[in-house]
């Protein structure tokens, strides 16, 4: 199921709390997590060597300098979505291509240390009292926070403009391929967005983020259980 519906199913059910823990954690993630995602892009962009991101007041948290309002909503829909690029000059990096797929990989890292750090807080307040409601809710809340902290690790690591993904896959494809692919980048993301909305996707990535979830809970696991 989406976001979207499992908030639905919440609601009917009458279950507030549910559905009102699925909503902060989102809102944590969208003006916490994402912003640290677009940071580590423009710190790594910087300490390659390009400035860009930094001169354009990018290297920051505020929230407001990354988000972009269709990534926002997709992700407060759907649990996955993305925010505004950072912009990268590859004639300023270093090693253009190492740096660029560097640059690209450090917003899906910093999702997953953000997940794996969440899923440890899920276990810590889970095994302090289970039957206390405050701790309850704080242990769904951070399980909800490292869910969509995944999948948007997972989603922006699809080689698809303008996902990290495709960063990472024009760092080692032949430019006139790359060039090519980039001359209908917003065709391919037009034709994605529908893609997205008709959740032909939704079973592969759902996959993807559940192994992935099962990967990063295997040390707290192992500690709490």
């Amino acid at each position: 199921m989406s976001r979207l519906s499992d908030m639905i199913y919440y609601l009917r059910e009458g279950d507030y709390l549910s559905f009102l823990i699925m909503v902060l954690s989102t809102c944590f993630v969208v003006f916490c997590c994402l912003p640290i995602h677009e940071l580590a892009h423009a710190l790594i962009a910087d300490k390659c060597g390009d400035d860009t991101a930094r001169l354009r007041g990018r290297l920051t948290l505020n929230p407001f300098a990354h988000l972009d309002i269709l990534g926002t909503i997709m992700i407060f829909l759907f649990g996955i979505g993305y925010a505004n690029p950072v912009p990268v000059n590859p004639a300023r990096l270093k090693h253009p291509r190492r740096d660029m797929a560097l640059i690209a990989l450090a917003g899906p890292v910093s999702n997953l240390i953000m997940g794996f750090i969440s899923v440890f807080m899920f276990y810590i307040f889970g095994s302090v009292n289970s039957e206390n409601p405050a701790f309850s809710a704080l242990s769904y809340f951070f399980y909800y926070a490292a869910a969509v902290n995944v999948s948007l690790a997972v989603f922006n690591l699809l080689p698809i403009p303008p996902l990290d993904g495709s960063r990472i896959l024009s760092s080692v494809l032949p430019d006139k391929i790359y060039f090519k692919i980039a001359r209908y980048e917003k065709y391919i993301m037009i034709g994605f967005i529908i893609i997205l909305f008709t959740g032909i996707l939704n079973g592969v990535i759902s996959f993807i983020s559940g192994a992935m979830m099962d990967f990063i809970s295997i040390i707290p696991r192992a500690i709490f259980n």
